[in-house]
């Protein structure tokens, strides 16, 4: 599929089933401290780095968002669904939530001080990576943080329903660390440390810490 076509599908399953999501996933970090830790540790390079805004691409409905910020972190929010964004501005009205899309960030080159992609690019093929990670170094601060989570395999499948049994119609594509390591790197990332770890979050899960190259 184009990426016209699996960004259409995303927008339209995401707008589907964005209120259950936001009730299903709410406080699903309450249950995950590995992941907490991880955005605790992320808030304090950023901070160290001399701080700055941070994007959290593919948003969703903001719980990340939200938990960024309230890590003292200068966090906004972008993703793809309109009625993803419609939820998270309603959940978090102090917070700036925007509707865009990760294949092509509507951001200054260099505007951010971190960016945080929290298992949102699990609906990307292998083939539209590259591009995206393009984005991401681009709007990145040299040597700003880059924390990256997705789910672990070697396959992908098709969701047609999800979150209170709503239809949707994207694949889900489950990766291996070493792999997505590569990708960061051959995107001008250096990956400084990952974990692997099973939650609430993932059933296998992967968290990659890397920072923009000069």
């Amino acid at each position: 599929m184009d990426a016209e076509g699996w960004l259409r599908d995303t927008r339209s399953s995401y707008d589907t089933v964005a209120e259950s999501y936001a009730d299903q996933l709410r406080d699903l970090l309450a249950g995950a401290p590995y992941e907490r830790a991880a955005l605790a540790l992320f808030a304090e390079l950023v901070d160290t780095a001399g701080g700055g805004p941070v994007a959290d691409v593919g948003c969703g409905t903001g719980r990340i968002t939200a938990h960024l910020s309230g890590l003292g972190v200068d966090a906004f929010g972008i993703d793809l669904s309109p009625g993803m964004i419609e939820v998270a501005r309603r959940d978090h009205p102090g917070l700036r939530f925007e509707v865009g899309s990760m294949t092509d960030l509507d951001l200054p080159d260099g505007h951010v001080a971190g960016l945080v992609a929290w298992y949102s690019l699990i609906h990307v093929p292998d083939d539209g990576l590259g591009t995206v990670l393009a984005h991401f170094r681009r709007v990145l601060r040299p040597a700003g943080p880059l924390l990256v989570s997705f789910h672990v395999g070697d396959e992908s499948r098709l969701k047609t329903q999800g979150y209170g049994g709503h239809p949707m119609n994207v694949y889900v594509h489950r990766r291996q660390p070493a792999r997505m390591a590569q990708w960061l790197n051959e995107a001008g990332f250096t990956v400084e440390a990952q974990l692997s770890l099973t939650s609430p979050e993932s059933a296998l899960g992967a968290i990659l810490f890397a920072r923009r190259e000069p």
